[in-house]
């Protein structure tokens, strides 16, 4: 019997005309420093981080936990100093060279059958790789995770897995930063592509929070729940 699915959070930096970046090779940092503190906060509650495969080829992250207190509180807990950090890849091509491999604590990495053969050489000693079968099914993913102990799911990106996660239903909640700037390229990133959302265009989802972060504005959103 799988354990019970985590608690899923969808957490993104968002220009206001609902980009994630420009289009330049440089990276657009859409937050100020008081909202990567808050990201950190986040990423010190989680029990895991999720980042897409492209997001992790473009960004070349390394998702971890900066402040040395919130780790040092991790660890008097019982956990780990990092959260668990995932990614998916259908294609199973991966960089092993990638920082994200070669920082923090333990990664894991969901593929498919044919993206496995690929990936488990190239990860060798750096991640545990999950073959799923024919594709990278998220809800077999949030069932795996869940029976890892993982009961609390950040998940930051980028935009198509922001779009499947909220296609599917699978999340339990969004926080938005909007920054104050208007990125106005075609070819820019977003933050979700076109889909079929639950509800379709007129369900207003249920606010918990707006708050200002300096200059960027946070919105907190529960988008199982239909607004009152």
């Amino acid at each position: 019997m799988p354990g019970p699915r985590p608690f899923v959070l969808l957490s993104a930096a968002m220009s206001l005309d609902g980009h994630l970046d420009d289009a330049s090779p440089e990276r657009l940092l859409l937050s100020n420093a008081a909202d990567f503190d808050r990201v950190d906060e986040e990423r010190a509650a989680a029990d895991a981080i999720l980042i897409g495969g492209n997001t992790l080829r473009t960004d070349n992250p390394r998702l971890l936990v900066n402040d040395p207190a919130r780790r040092a509180a991790r660890v008097a807990a019982g956990r780990a100093a990092y959260p668990l950090k995932v990614t998916l890849s259908a294609s199973g091509t991966l960089d092993p060279g990638l920082r994200f491999w070669h920082t923090g604590g333990g990664k894991l990495a969901y593929t498919t059958a044919a993206g496995a053969a690929v990936l488990r050489p190239a990860l060798d000693g750096l991640a545990d790789v999950v073959a799923l079968g024919g594709s990278v099914d998220l809800g077999a993913v949030l069932d795996d995770l869940g029976a890892r102990g993982v009961r609390r799911l950040m998940v930051e990106g980028g935009g198509s897995v922001h779009t499947q996660f909220l296609a599917q239903g699978l999340a339990d909640e969004l926080q938005l930063a909007m920054a104050p700037l208007l990125v106005g390229q075609t070819e820019a990133p977003r933050f979700v592509h076109p889909a079929a959302f639950p509800g379709g265009p007129a369900r207003r989802m249920r606010l918990l929070e707006a708050r200002t972060v300096g200059d960027v504005v946070l919105l907190r959103y529960a988008p199982k729940e239909p607004a009152p």
